[in-house]
């Protein structure tokens, strides 16, 4: 809490008291709630433990001052919270290594997975599917149904699907604006919108369903399809009772064409309607005062009710009258009568608006006791955006369906491609597919050595974002795919010091693998992207190989571990049913090499050509000058680094 921008706000511990939370919740659900279903509530508030009771009881104190406790009215919606994790553990680390949101480069959607992933129509369906990304499943049962939905859309013949997309493109933000009739922020104009769209949805859905019986045969997409009419069918009856002109031009006191439910509003206009035939009545009499039979009443900016009289006749006027503007050529003024009945009448019309205005909020609250169908069947909508989202993914060439299993440790992916750089290669370069084959009864680590920029981290990213789109219910970049379900995802790679918190580069590093010790389980996925390189080489190594040995040893997770330690990769011998040594595959070009050779007896870097291809065996070098020679370092460093490599090369052979 060194932040000092962090607002702390202590709560009297008198509100956490049993016998004090008992009476305030009891008072909220049996005297606040506003329907008759007060009772059962309280029944299901008060089966809870004590300690809950407590909680819920500051909840309401703390929500009340905010005007936000009717969040509470419906505890149907509560939720226990159990030990057993719904979704797949992907932290904050993870989900920026394998850029699940945003690329790492500008931090941008462009080049994450969403970005992949979303082909959504309408706004709602883009946060539900953001929160899918971010919350895989874990239960084959519940992957498998929206699996089975995917590729009906993908498969089906029937012309039904594209109807129900078309109903999806130009949604308003529906879901938003339905939260903010709930909290009665929202205007008129927005209401009309709103109510006017679901109303709408309710009859194209509810034409739809004899066919969506007939040839809607996944369980997630028909029940979706089939509860949104009933769930909003109280909508319409709200459309019904205003007017739509009024609406859209915000006038709240034409706003109900039907006021015999609105006592208070029709008193008020009644009483409006008889002061101006009572101004009407009384125009005669003007006339007669005046002496003048054609005198009419006239408005000027605003001001209503006044009689002109030219200048030159200004004598024929009253004296008890009063002058309210004049020109040049014509004077106006108001009669005694007029004065008061007017000012009466200003008053009566600024009523009204009041009036109106708290028909209006009470409009709405009436309103609001659906929100809790219309909510749910604004999320069906949304799922429904989301499967037609993952539908068009599939479409994609290559996509296969994986299968996903509870009970096995596996993950088996043939000809795997990285889901967002196949996209950005586009046509012309085609990502070089790989397969992977890990399993816990067998061989269920990879050790992978290579070239530096031989594609170690992408292939590691690979397999770590394909297992993360079975799981979301997505078809993968694969040929095909064998899942069995992961409970984390736990990465390693990259270097970022914190200075922050004052961590310098190394300490960050050990900070999150000591996190991954300590929550990875055997179920879990985990990518170890060259640790210990933040220290000595000695040092170095005895961490990575320390680390890797207890994952192997202890934790039993399906790990990849990419190193540039040769002897990290002696772990088979000791392990040889459970490690696996793999390197990317390349060529070096000899022929560069010896020509450069012949020329001048000098050691030169050699040329090498990436393979991108994982392959059995461990690399015996990581040929860092290669790279060195492609980001343009200077000619005589290069050849003086290779010089020395050499000789370092030999000193160890030697020993050797």
């Amino acid at each position: 809490l060194r932040d000092d921008r962090i607002r702390i706000e202590r709560m009297e511990t008198h509100h956490f008291e049993y016998s004090h939370a008992f009476q305030l919740v009891t008072d909220f659900y049996a005297k606040e709630v506003p329907d008759s279903t007060g009772p059962q509530k309280l029944s299901v508030i008060l089966s809870l433990d004590k300690p809950v009771i407590s909680s819920l009881a500051a909840v309401i104190a703390y929500l009340k001052e905010f005007n936000l406790e009717k969040m509470l009215y419906n505890p149907s919606n509560f939720k226990r919270l159990s030990s057993e994790t719904e979704y797949m553990t992907i932290n904050g680390t993870t989900m920026k290594n394998l850029e699940i949101l945003q690329n790492q480069t500008d931090m941008k959607t462009k080049g994450s997975l969403l970005w992949v992933l979303d082909h959504t129509k309408t706004s709602f369906g883009r946060r539900r599917l953001k929160k899918w990304v971010t919350q895989p499943l874990m239960k084959s049962s519940e992957i498998n149904a929206r699996l089975d939905a995917v590729s009906e859309i993908l498969l089906s013949e029937s012309s039904v699907f594209g109807q129900i997309r078309n109903l999806l493109c130009k949604l308003p933000d529906i879901e938003r604006g339905l939260c903010s009739v709930f909290h009665k922020k929202c205007s008129t104009q927005e209401f009309f919108l709103i109510v006017s769209t679901l109303s709408r949805l309710e009859l194209e859905i509810q034409a739809l369903v004899p066919v969506i019986h007939s040839h809607v045969k996944s369980p997630l997409l028909q029940n979706a399809l089939l509860e949104i009419p009933e769930l909003l069918s109280p909508v319409k009856h709200y459309l019904k009772i205003l007017n739509e002109e009024a609406a859209k031009t915000g006038d709240k006191t034409q706003l109900f064409k039907d006021l015999t439910d609105f006592p208070v509003i029709r008193k008020k206009k009644e009483e409006i309607l008889d002061v101006l035939s009572k101004i009407q009545l009384h125009l005669p009499d003007i006339r007669k005062q005046i002496k003048n039979p054609s005198a009419e009443y006239v408005t000027v900016s605003g001001q209503e009710f006044m009689i002109e009289v030219k200048n030159s006749q200004k004598s024929s006027v009253p004296s008890d009258w009063v002058m309210v503007s004049s020109t040049k050529a014509v004077s106006r003024f108001h009669s005694p009568f007029i004065i008061e009945n007017y000012r009466h009448l200003n008053q009566l019309r600024e009523q009204l608006v009041l009036d109106c205005s708290a028909e209006w909020l009470n409009f709405l609250d009436h309103f609001s006791e659906h929100y809790h169908p219309v909510s749910k069947a604004i999320g069906h909508l949304a799922t429904i955006d989301c499967l037609f989202s993952l539908a068009q993914v599939a479409k994609q060439g290559d996509y296969c369906r994986p299968t996903v299993q509870d009970n096995r440790r596996e993950i088996i992916i043939k000809n795997g491609r990285h889901p967002v750089i196949d996209i950005l290669l586009g046509e012309q370069d085609q990502y070089v597919p790989n397969t992977t084959n890990l399993s816990g009864d067998g061989e269920r680590v990879m050790i992978i050595t290579g070239p530096n920029m031989g594609g170690k981290s992408s292939y590691i990213k690979q397999v770590a974002l394909i297992t993360v789109m079975a799981q979301i219910g997505s078809y993968v970049p694969a040929e095909e795919s064998t899942i069995g379900i992961v409970d984390g995802i736990f990465t390693r790679m990259g270097a970022a010091d914190n200075i922050y918190k004052g961590r310098s580069t190394f300490m960050e590093e050990l900070t999150d693998t000591a996190e991954i010790i300590r929550k990875a389980t055997s179920r879990s996925l985990v990518i170890l992207d060259e640790l210990g390189r933040g220290t000595s080489t000695h040092d170095g190594i005895a961490i990575a190989y320390a680390t890797l040995e207890h994952f192997i040893r202890d934790v039993e997770s399906l790990t990849l571990f990419v190193t540039h330690y040769p002897s990290v990769c002696e772990l088979e011998k000791v392990y040889p049913e459970k490690v696996g040594n793999y390197h990317m595959a390349f060529l070096v070009n000899e022929e560069e090499s010896a020509e450069q050779k012949g020329s001048e007896d000098q050691e030169n870097p050699e040329f090498i050509t990436f393979l991108y291809q994982i392959t059995k065996g461990v690399s015996a070098r990581s040929y860092g000058l290669n790279v060195a020679k492609l980001a343009d370092i200077p000619e005589e460093v290069l050849k003086k680094a290779a010089h020395k490599s050499k000789e370092l090369e030999t000193i160890v052979n030697m020993k050797r």
